[in-house]
């Protein structure tokens, strides 16, 4: 007897709830970047560097933390940021759209050619110049809550299993950004600041064996191994992922109904990141100013590899390991997805905006290398969210109301 894996009245409520939140924060976000974009090419523009670069600093006896706000928002905001991508990834390993094999095979394999095209596209544009060459990552990053904010323009035209297909993809995909980050973009290590990061961490397992399931506990380690991190020259966002990691997925008690520690958090998180720390980073990191710029600088390798990476790379990858797996017999497109539906799913993927923003920062310190990688990302967000709305628009069936 043929079995189907459908979720839970109560899952399809969590995933109902989810997608508002992203599409909602999605357009925020897109809100945002315009603002950005509005305050660095106005007289507003002192105004906007003197936010970003404003000094802050913490200091508790012998820790001194002092850094302009642009960077708290990018190694500290992002952190709790990263905190919440874990407990997704982890909450969906165990009980969700990752826990099954025969659900993984197809978003795994997308994802997987949707982070390898665009990185060889942009290697092949730019294998000639080493500093431009320390952002291939830069275009291998999917945006969700962009993406959601940009099909929630369709309404009840996206089938949920194109909702469902873009999260998991998006999930796997920021599980390969933190490999590449931790892999790629750490300096500098400090075995002192690794050592107690290992204490903090070891103390959070314990707390897990032990069964511990308030949350307290695992945020204040968590601050704890943020600071070490931060110090250690790996990239302090990563601390957000291991603490995320260690809170128990399991439920309080025998209540199938009540929340684990860590859907609790996820929901708490939840509507803080999309409505607050993805627009705060979007508005620090977006602002680009056109002033000056040429066509000769939009068509560089550097800009034009990110820009051909997302808005080419993206759907070649995602839409053709798709079709393979579907050819070889290895996975199903999902409920109400056809071809037509897949490239413009392909599209969307296109949109890489927060984390390919977040990869160039670390990639790039150079103001005029970085302002470039800015303009090839929002460039290729913008013709990947016009181009993939407007494949939908027109290949979508369109609802019919029933009387």
């Amino acid at each position: 007897m043929q079995t189907t894996n459908r979720p839970s009245p109560r899952a399809l409520r969590g995933l109902a709830e989810f997608f508002r939140l992203e599409a909602a924060g999605g357009i925020v976000l897109i809100a945002a970047a315009v603002l950005a974009m509005v305050a660095a090419n106005s007289p507003l523009v002192s105004y906007y560097e003197g936010f970003r670069q404003l000094p802050v600093q913490v200091r508790v006896g012998a820790l001194d933390i002092a850094k302009p706000l642009l960077l708290w928002i990018n190694d500290g905001l992002m952190a709790v940021f990263f905190l919440l991508v874990a407990l997704e990834i982890k909450r969906e390993a165990l009980s969700g759209q990752l826990a099954s094999r025969s659900q993984l095979v197809l978003p795994m394999m997308c994802a997987a050619a949707g982070v390898a095209v665009p990185a060889v596209l942009f290697v092949a544009l730019n294998h000639h110049d080493a500093q431009a060459m320390r952002g291939w990552a830069v275009p291998t990053a999917t945006d969700i809550a962009f993406a959601l904010g940009v099909l929630a323009l369709l309404g009840s035209r996206v089938p949920t299993g194109m909702k469902l297909l873009l999260s998991t993809i998006a999930v796997v995909d920021d599980l390969i950004a933190i490999l590449i980050i931790a892999f790629f973009y750490s300096h500098g290590l400090s075995v002192t600041a690794l050592v107690w990061a290992a204490v903090a961490i070891g103390g959070m397992w314990l707390l897990n064996r032990r069964g511990v399931m308030r949350l307290a506990p695992y945020l204040l380690l968590g601050v704890v191994l943020w600071v070490c991190v931060l110090k250690s020259g790996v990239h302090a966002t990563l601390a957000g992922v291991v603490t995320g990691l260690m809170i128990p997925h399991r439920r309080r008690d025998a209540d199938a109904q009540a929340h684990s520690p860590l859907e609790s958090l996820e929901h708490a998180l939840h509507p803080w990141v999309a409505y607050a720390i993805l627009p705060m980073f979007a508005f620090a990191n977006a602002g680009r100013v056109l002033e000056g710029m040429r066509l000769d600088d939009l068509l560089a390798p550097l800009p034009m590899g990110i820009a051909l990476g997302l808005v080419v790379g993206k759907p070649v990858g995602i839409v053709g390991a798709a079709m393979a797996m579907r050819a070889l017999g290895w996975a199903r497109f999902p409920e109400g997805m056809d071809l037509r539906a897949m490239i413009g799913l392909g599209l969307m993927c296109g949109i890489g905006f927060t984390m390919s923003l977040f990869i160039a920062s670390l990639a790039y310190h150079d103001t005029g290398a970085y302002g470039s990688a800015v303009l090839g990302v929002l460039l290729a967000s913008l013709v990947s969210a016009v181009a993939g709305w407007l494949w939908l628009r027109a290949t979508l069936p369109h609802t019919k109301k029933v009387d």
